[in-house]
């Protein structure tokens, strides 16, 4: 699917504000609404947008503490395994195959120490997992969703800028 500047654009403005109107990401991309909403249709439909979602504060709902865990697992253990493991686990935000020695690297997040100890304890129940190592997050230096990016990496053009 080829994408250009304007999709670009109207990609970071969502990423931005999923809850921006047609109309205002329109204005900011010099485009009618109807011309806006047939680009978004055209990128959901091409599965670069897959979808929207609400962006949660976890200290907000009180799940203050975090975790990144590795996995070490049984020699045959696939990627779809481990995929369907984490979900079984409320408090997985997130679940990676990794290079180096573990399988795999996990992202849990619980209200306190004891809720992150029984969700560990739940996750190195698993029948595949031989063994963990924990890494527990102290502060979040970094947070939020990542800006769109261009091809290869290279930023987006901001959106008040015009490509001719």
């Amino acid at each position: 699917m080829q994408i250009d500047a304007v999709d670009q654009r109207i990609i970071a403005s969502l990423a931005a504000d999923a809850r921006a109107t047609y109309a205002d990401i329109g204005a900011q991309v010099s485009l009618s609404a109807p011309a806006v909403k047939r680009r978004v249709d055209r990128l959901r439909a091409g599965g670069v947008i897959k979808g929207f979602t609400a962006v949660i504060d976890p200290a907000a709902v009180g799940w203050t503490t975090e975790a990144f865990v590795e996995l070490f697992c049984t020699g045959r253990t696939t990627p779809a395994q481990i995929g369907a493991a984490a979900r079984r686990h409320p408090e997985v935000v997130g679940a990676y195959t990794i290079s180096g020695e573990a399988d795999a690297l996990v992202h849990l997040r619980a209200a306190d120490m004891a809720h992150l100890e029984q969700a560990l304890e739940r996750l190195r129940a698993e029948r595949f997992v031989t063994s963990t190592r924990s890494m527990i997050v102290l502060s979040r230096l970094v947070d939020g969703v990542p800006s769109a990016a261009g091809p290869a990496g290279t930023p987006a053009k901001p959106a008040a800028t015009r490509s001719r």
